[in-house]
């Protein structure tokens, strides 16, 4: 497995990761936004491969609707959490997207939380893309979201102070240090400072990746919130919506 930040930042982040995030609520996002829009693309249920699978956030909204699940994640201290959140129910492993080993054949594979966006140098979102096609099931589906770019220039900007019992953490931006390359600095109660980067990743840019390894982008949407709601619209307006919703199929 290779070492590098993404790594280094989120063995440093997961003991306050679920605090840190306390407002994801992924009940509304997976749950009753991205499944139905998945449903209407021909999805069908069955077992599913959570690439990124963090503290596994995810898992109660998909276990409680009969997914069998297959987690998997870079940080051996990530999936710590994720073993008590999944129980007996759900299998973990620890693996890079960028080698990302054959677990089976998938219905669905999610990378959800802007995933894609810590794949940060040239290749790396086709090595992951490679890797899912080769655990999607002939009639699976990929879903992934990218961060937009009026996400970057807004949240990668400004500072943030998060406060979740008792605690509080300060989210630094430090904007884009490189072409395409943003930086922000976590740092606050019980964690030494955590540097944080993410990439950009355009429309065209993530469509042509997905053609290059064999997967059929089957729809872009955006999403917002709205009302205590996700909401999601095609096409997306990347100055109006924090993500980018990707749908896509063997080719």
């Amino acid at each position: 497995m290779r070492k590098d930040s993404v790594l280094a930042a989120y063995e440093a982040f997961a003991p306050i990761y679920n605090d840190f995030n306390h407002l994801n609520d992924y009940e509304m996002w997976l749950g009753r936004a991205l499944l139905p829009a998945l449903e209407e693309q021909g999805l069908k249920h069955g077992r599913v491969l959570d690439v990124g699978c963090g503290t596994g956030r995810a898992f109660n909204p998909l276990l409680n609707r009969g997914w069998q699940i297959q987690g998997c994640d870079l940080s051996p201290a990530m999936l710590q959490i994720a073993r008590r959140e999944g129980g007996e129910e759900v299998d973990l492993a620890v693996a890079d997207m960028r080698e990302l080993p054959a677990f089976g054949e998938f219905e669905l594979v999610i990378g959800l939380n802007d995933l894609v966006n810590f794949l940060l140098e040239e290749n790396d979102l086709e090595l992951a893309l490679t890797g899912i096609h080769a655990n999607l099931a002939d009639h699976g589906l990929l879903v992934f979201d990218c961060n937009s770019i009026s996400y970057f220039e807004t949240s990668y900007t400004t500072i943030r102070e998060v406060e979740y019992s008792g605690r509080h953490w300060t989210w630094r931006g430090f904007g884009e240090i490189a072409p395409g390359l943003h930086e922000t600095r976590i740092e606050g109660d019980d964690i030494e400072p955590i540097i944080h980067r993410e990439r950009f990743h355009s429309q065209p840019a993530v469509r042509e990746a997905l053609a290059a390894t064999g997967l059929e982008c089957r729809a872009v949407l955006g999403m917002e919130e709205v009302g205590g709601e996700v909401i999601l619209t095609e096409p997306p307006d990347e100055d109006r919506h924090y993500k980018v919703i990707y749908i896509a199929a063997r080719a």
